[in-house]
């Protein structure tokens, strides 16, 4: 195919998919930032550098339930020859005791509380018996120090410790509060269409007329525009109608709305491959074809300025390219500071025969770690038309053009699982 309006940029067929990453994460841009509360962070992106406001603990406390002590009065005492202290106080967490411990004094004090000036030990109350009146307490077993958490051994105020480009889960939304952090600053969503074509696609649980099949695209790219962190800004069916998808396209390109525009069919060569012919008249189209499989047909470029991605029609190579090149666009839009998931591999030793092709194969795998290595092993059917070797497979395997791998290699490995759900 050749490019119609020679005033356009040129656009590049049959790339690599690593060119092709290039070229998407060099046209995709910063969505901006707003400031969330905590309870709405979690799979937000952190857009800024996040500083512990307070020292953690705020003050030495106590690793126990026991008594503070002075470590050097507690050295002889042993089950045999127990040492004797007075007990002047209690400790309590939120609560402290505002003395000071003198020579062979104590304070009863527990999990978390301030241990009190002039104690620097700590014995737990299983080597402790306190009298019946409590004013004295024998310990079995010298106080140790290393029950004392010194101040900011957790965390030190003007500290660093979450950096911008981290993905928020429930641990790091639980250090920020830590820290002192109410709301947090993070990249705002980018806004993703969804536009898929198919006279044949009818919506689950409708009756199915004789060559119609049922929409899984809709919802498994829905699913991926969810655990990519974007927001799902609108999922509209077109049919295979040059009119009603160029109407379509011009509706979701306006101005000041959707960052990302993801179609899903009519980006092969077929005569009702509607997407190709509209980016190749209408679009400024930076690639066609990727030297991969699944999903050699994707092509990438621009309508009205706005980016879109067109991804093929069949359900596995749409997932597939869907990680490999909206992620590209959205990770880089978001600014997230973890891999891509192209680049994000591990070794594993093959299982199995992983046949080369003239293509980039990503083959459809399942991990299995024995002992200290890795393994991994082909599903048994690698027709992109199997849409079930997805969601029975945990990684995809890596195949150079032309490469073959044998059992017994190592081989590297795409994991799924992180790069499909949140």
């Amino acid at each position: 195919m050749n490019d119609p309006d020679h005033s356009k940029p040129r656009a590049r067929y049959d790339v690599s998919t690593a060119d092709a990453i290039d070229m998407i994460v060099s046209a995709a841009r910063f969505t901006g930032v707003e400031t969330v509360p905590l309870s709405s962070a979690p799979g937000r992106v952190l857009a800024t550098d996040l500083a512990s406001l307070v020292d953690r603990p705020g003050a030495d406390d106590s690793a126990l339930d026991g008594y503070a002590c002075r470590a050097t009065d507690t050295l002889s005492a042993s089950p045999t020859a127990p040492v004797s202290l007075d007990v002047i106080g209690v400790s309590h967490a939120g609560s402290p005791f505002d003395g000071t411990v003198g020579a062979y004094q104590a304070v009863r004090i527990a999990t978390g509380a301030v241990v009190p000036a002039g104690a620097d030990a700590v014995v737990g109350v299983e080597n402790a018996v306190p009298s019946a009146e409590g004013e004295r307490v024998l310990l079995d077993a010298p106080a140790s120090p290393e029950a004392v958490r010194r101040r900011a051994r957790d965390l030190a105020t003007g500290h660093t410790y979450l950096t911008r480009g981290r993905v928020l889960d429930a641990a790091t939304v639980g250090l920020a509060a830590a820290m002192g952090h109410a709301e947090v600053t993070v990249a705002r969503r980018p806004r993703v269409a969804l536009l898929l074509t198919g006279d044949e696609l009818v919506a689950p649980g409708a009756d199915l007329a004789r060559g119609e099949v049922y929409d899984a695209n809709g919802p498994a790219l829905a699913a991926l525009t969810a655990a990519s962190g974007a927001e799902l800004a609108a999922v509209q069916h077109v049919r295979d109608d040059d009119g009603a998808l160029e109407a379509a396209i011009e509706r979701l390109t306006e101005p000041g709305g959707i960052d990302l525009v993801v179609t899903s069919g009519g980006v092969s060569r077929g005569e009702r491959d509607v997407v190709r012919d509209l980016m190749a008249r209408r679009g400024e189209l930076t690639f066609w074809r990727v030297m991969v499989r699944p999903g050699g047909p994707t092509m990438f470029g621009h309508v009205a300025g706005v980016p879109v991605l067109g991804l093929p029609g069949n359900p596995v190579s749409s997932i597939v390219t869907f990680m490999l090149f909206a992620r590209a666009y959205l990770d880089t839009a978001l600014g997230r500071s973890a891999p891509l998931p192209y680049s994000d591999r591990r070794p594993a030793v093959a299982d199995g025969v992983f046949g080369a092709g003239a293509k980039e194969m990503l083959h459809r795998a399942s991990l299995v770690t024995r002992g200290p290595t890795l393994h991994v092993a082909p599903f048994d059917d690698q027709s992109s038309a199997v849409l079930r070797s997805l969601s029975e497979s945990t990684a995809l395997v890596v195949t150079p053009p032309h490469h073959s791998y044998a059992p017994g290699d190592t081989v590297e490995v795409i994991e799924l699982a992180p790069h499909l759900r949140r």
